[in-house]
């Protein structure tokens, strides 16, 4: 008879974009085990996203710093997780050092990939093929089960969902100047990974004038960090009837905006995935990285590629200096499918 696990401790990834994308495992562990609980071991700017799904009981936030082993801070911390009793684990990030806090916290069942050689450190573990990697959902829901050496398409496994309050809304609406009940159109010109995966902020802007002289009634918002505001700026120095919100929100206050969007139109980045998350449109624009791995999963998605031959070369910066996969796509090109959800 299989044993219930009442408490589960599930450990995030680094990327926003990822964890919302591993949202279907939680998902999957409510479906087979209804009452048990889900606490989520996040990074502090990620701490927003689960605390935005309903799976998750709580979220404990991780002083590590990015590459730093920190095996003090990692002992303490697994000390801490000791007293809550977890019966499982799922360890999302495939490195050693976040696979050591379950164990050292004691917990008997400690599931993931292999990683980096993680023997010992799991104890249920899950092999995925680097030459044939499995596209995100699936990769992280697939260890809700029994380690296969297949999974399903993603069509096979629930979409990443989020939430919001109307009160949230309403005091990020009032905070930031927006109308409500006005169309409003997000653009995400940023990408944290690097600068190959960034559309122009030029052609960001061009898109933004033939949409207000098509659409006057629309609202055009920029978001983004504040590591974003040197693609944004230009776009509202370009076009000034743009409300630029670049390094203006939190996490918290960007799920609120986004939540009531009317489309958004964005590189691959982490925003992309939280509109996806509410089910808005989504217009994704794809150079450097593969749209077959981490596509918008909303069923309103389009995604715009040139499809070149050097691309998806899943490099931070253009390998061959032109940007090409960017650089030649126009506006223009872009345009008809944002016109298709207005």
């Amino acid at each position: 008879m299989e044993k219930v696990p009442s408490r589960i401790l599930v450990v995030s990834p680094n990327w926003i974009g990822d964890a919302i994308m591993a949202q279907p495992l939680l998902q999957r562990l409510k479906q087979r085990w209804p009452d048990v609980g889900i606490d989520v071991l996040a990074p502090a700017w990620a701490a927003p996203v689960w605390q935005a799904m309903k799976e998750v009981h709580a979220v404990i936030p991780t002083p590590f710093k990015h590459g730093k082993l920190q095996l003090g801070e990692r002992w303490k911390m697994a000390k801490m997780l000791k007293k809550n009793g977890y019966d499982q684990a799922y360890v999302l990030p495939n490195t050693i050092k976040y696979a050591l806090i379950p164990w050292m916290a004691g917990i008997p069942e400690r599931i993931g990939y292999l990683g980096e050689k993680r023997y010992g450190l799991l104890n249920v573990i899950h092999h995925d093929d680097k030459a044939h990697p499995r596209p995100m959902i699936p990769f992280y829901a697939a260890l809700a089960e029994a380690p296969a050496e297949t999974v399903g398409s993603k069509e096979d496994y629930p979409v990443p969902s989020m939430f919001t309050s109307d009160e949230e809304v309403s005091e990020t609406f009032e905070k930031l100047g927006l109308e409500k009940g006005r169309r409003l159109i997000a653009f995400a010109p940023g990408a944290e990974f690097g600068p190959a995966k960034r559309w122009p902020d030029g052609k960001f802007a061009e898109l933004a004038k033939q949409i207000l002289a098509a659409y006057p009634d629309v609202q055009i918002v920029l978001m983004g960090s504040g590591n974003d505001k040197a693609v944004c700026d230009p776009i509202k120095a370009a076009v000034p009837e743009v409300i630029n919100l670049a390094g203006k929100t939190s996490l918290k206050e960007a799920i609120a905006v986004i939540s009531q969007i009317t489309l958004m139109v964005t590189n691959d980045s982490g925003l992309m995935h939280i509109a996806s998350a509410f089910e808005k449109p989504v217009v994704a624009i794809y150079g450097s990285t593969d749209y077959l791995h981490t596509p918008p999963f909303s069923k309103y998605s389009e995604i715009i590629s040139l499809d070149l031959p050097c691309a998806p070369c899943q490099k931070r910066e253009c390998p061959l200096g032109h940007h090409n996969c960017m650089r030649l796509l126009n506006p223009d090109r872009v345009f008809p499918s944002v016109a298709k959800y207005l």
